[in-house]
C-alpha cells in the first residue's frame, strides 16, 4: 500500500495553515547539561495560541510536585474561566502580577529564587539574552524551571 505523502515529512506547516500560528521551541541543551530555562514562541490569533498552550499548562498544573505552577503577568485572555475550561488544576496555580515599580522580569526572578514553584511561566517579549541568563540563574537557585512564552 502506498501513502500519498511521506511519513517522515514535518507536519507543522499543516498546523500553520490551519491555525494561522507559528510555534518555535528553544533548542535543547547538550546531553549532560541540565537546563532550567525554556522558551516557546507563538504567533497568531490569541485564541489559537491559548489552544496550543492549554495541554502544556495542564500537564504542568498536574505535575507530581508539591510546589506551585506560577504564572507571571499572563496575557489578559488567560482568565480564571479559561483556566477552568482548559482543565488546569487551579488549586496548584499561582497567578502573580507585578506591583508598583516592579517589572515582570523581577517578579519572575523572585518567584524562581524562592523555590516554592516547580515551574515559573513568564510572558516576556522580547527577552534579551541577559534576561534569559538572569532567569536561568534564579531557577538554579530555587531548583525550579523557568518557561518563557513569547507571544509575537
Amino acid at each position: 500500500m502506498q501513502f500519498p505523502q511521506s511519513l517522515s515529512r514535518n507536519q507543522l506547516p499543516l498546523f500553520d495553515a490551519f491555525l494561522g500560528s507559528t510555534v518555535a521551541v528553544a533548542e535543547p541543551e547538550p546531553v549532560g547539561q541540565q537546563t532550567t530555562f525554556s522558551e516557546v514562541s507563538l504567533r497568531g490569533a490569541a485564541s489559537h495560541c491559548l489552544t496550543l498552550l492549554a495541554p502544556m499548562l495542564r500537564e504542568l498544573s498536574e505535575k507530581e510536585d508539591e510546589r506551585w505552577l506560577t504564572l507571571i503577568a499572563p496575557p489578559a485572555s488567560l482568565t480564571q474561566s479559561w483556566l477552568r475550561e482548559a482543565g488546569l488544576n487551579r488549586e496548584r496555580i499561582l497567578l502573580l502580577h507585578p506591583r508598583n515599580s516592579q517589572s515582570a522580569l523581577q517578579l519572575a526572578q523572585e518567584a524562581l529564587k524562592l523555590g516554592r514553584s516547580h515551574t515559573v511561566v513568564s510572558w516576556l517579549h522580547p527577552l534579551p539574552q541577559y534576561a534569559r541568563q538572569q532567569l536561568e540563574a534564579a531557577a538554579q537557585l530555587g531548583q525550579a524551571q523557568s518557561l518563557n512564552i513569547s507571544l509575537g
